[in-house]
């Protein structure tokens, strides 16, 4: 595979990442939405059966749904940052085979002369 293919498919691979970041950024969204409403509704049903302020806060983490909600976003995020990074190291290959393929024209034009 030569330099121009090479770079075509790392741009055809960005550009689905990219697409990617835009429905996980969704999900990730949603995940903190939910897991706010729900830490919310239950830190307010605490207080109503009058457990005292102090321990709420300690105590609403231990609820299966508030874990679960806070796992479900914490998982979102792992895979946002994941598919960030995937970004990132493919424009870095792709800013490398873009000055290679610079270079190699730069010194092919030279011996013309």
């Amino acid at each position: 595979m030569d330099l121009y293919e090479s770079i075509q498919k790392l741009m055809d691979e960005l550009t689905a990442s990219i697409k990617v970041l835009r429905k996980n950024g969704e999900t990730l969204a949603e995940c903190e939405r939910d897991y706010k409403i729900t830490l919310t509704t239950q830190a307010l049903r605490l207080r109503a059966e009058d457990m005292p302020v102090t321990l709420i806060n300690t105590t609403i983490y231990g609820i299966k749904e508030v874990a679960d909600k806070r796992f479900a976003r914490d998982t979102a995020q792992a895979t946002y940052n994941a598919n960030q990074e995937h970004i990132n190291i493919t424009k870095l290959k792709l800013r490398i085979l873009e000055n290679q393929l610079a270079r190699e024209w730069g010194t092919s034009g030279k011996g013309d002369l």
